[in-house]
């Protein structure tokens, strides 16, 4: 009788971490199809945290048109590359209007954001390209949101549905359904990190 307990129980676990696998690569697919823009506050002072706030209306705004015509993330990876020195322009000019001199870089990059509930969806924890903004030396509180689909963009005409499939608009927009899973995703996601 215990040995059909512990294969019953191996059997459940193995069934749950298929299942876990493939919703963990549906998530995957959205982190392939969304580009987020990432600002870094010098510190956790008022100021420097209202800085930050000046700085993403600045971007938010200039992405809008830079990214109006983008097809694909790709294409607006490719777009915020290029006009990387105009980004960083923009930013310095807002925080020199405000007297502020501190340093400010930008760059495009992998990196990893938790699970993320907005108004009207949800995107699960993982590996997203980013639009990274650190302002002096990067230790305040942050502000993150989604450039492309333009979710955070001031004319936002477009949404999440645009840039995913019907799986995928399922997964981010049934958040009670998936909460659970978000988090064994995040659980699941780190465990895998130990290993890579």
């Amino acid at each position: 009788m215990k040995m059909v307990f512990k294969a019953f129980c191996c059997a459940v676990v193995i069934s749950c971490l298929l299942s876990l696998a493939g919703f963990s690569g549906a998530c995957e697919d959205i982190g392939n199809r969304v580009f987020r823009l990432h600002i870094i506050a010098n510190s956790d002072t008022e100021n420097d945290q209202q800085l930050k706030l000046l700085v993403r209306d600045e971007i938010t705004a200039y992405t809008d048109s830079l990214f109006e015509d983008c097809k694909s993330k790709e294409e607006a990876v490719d777009a915020a590359v290029s006009h990387r020195d105009e980004i960083i322009a923009r930013s310095r000019a807002v925080l020199r209007a405000n007297g502020c001199s501190d340093n400010v870089n930008a760059y495009v990059t992998k990196m990893r954001f938790d699970t993320r509930v907005y108004d009207d969806f949800t995107l699960p924890a993982g590996e997203y390209d980013a639009l990274r903004i650190v302002i002096g030396e990067g230790k305040g509180h942050n502000w993150w949101c989604v450039l492309y689909p333009a979710v955070c963009v001031p004319s936002a005409s477009s949404s999440i549905n645009d840039a995913l499939n019907d799986e995928e608009n399922e997964i981010v927009h049934d958040c009670d359904r998936y909460e659970i899973r978000f988090k064994a995703v995040e659980i699941f996601q780190s465990l895998l990190g130990l290993f890579g």
